[in-house]
């Protein structure tokens, strides 16, 4: 909920609310939907599933997308980087709805632009930068 809050606080470029799923799962699972929709056959921490341009009814939230979660993964990332499983939790959420919103870190430019804005929003929340430490999302 903090995470969803310094979202709404920031509202940065193509923020708009609606409704996601989240949906944690084990690692197993999310390696077969990173080798099925990515071509990634590897468990990852976190995968996001934006709807693109699915109408919404009249007067309903849009949706937004889903967010996939490997427990396994963060919580072995979590532990490699000695931060609480929730902290880092909190920064696969704030990763993974900036990618329902467009953002990307597939090329320098964009990683830079999503990098910096999540170390803002999770500054907000007294979260310590994660870059400083290995790369992890």
């Amino acid at each position: 909920q903090k995470c969803l809050h310094a979202l709404k606080m920031h509202q940065p470029a193509g923020y708009r609310e609606g409704i996601t799923s989240f949906l944690f799962t084990d690692d197993q699972t999310i390696q077969q939907l990173n080798a099925e929709w990515r071509g990634k056959d590897k468990a990852t921490n976190v995968l996001s599933f934006p709807t693109g341009d699915f109408p919404s009814l009249p007067g309903q939230p849009i949706l937004l997308g889903d967010i996939v979660f490997a427990y396994g993964v963060c919580a072995g990332e979590a532990a490699e980087k000695h931060i609480s499983v929730a902290d880092h939790l909190c920064h696969l959420i704030v990763h993974g709805l900036l990618h329902l919103m467009g953002y990307d870190h597939v090329h320098e430019e964009q990683a830079e632009k999503m990098e910096a804005l999540e170390i803002d929003l999770l500054s907000y929340l007294s979260i310590e930068n994660p870059y400083n430490m290995d790369k992890c999302p």
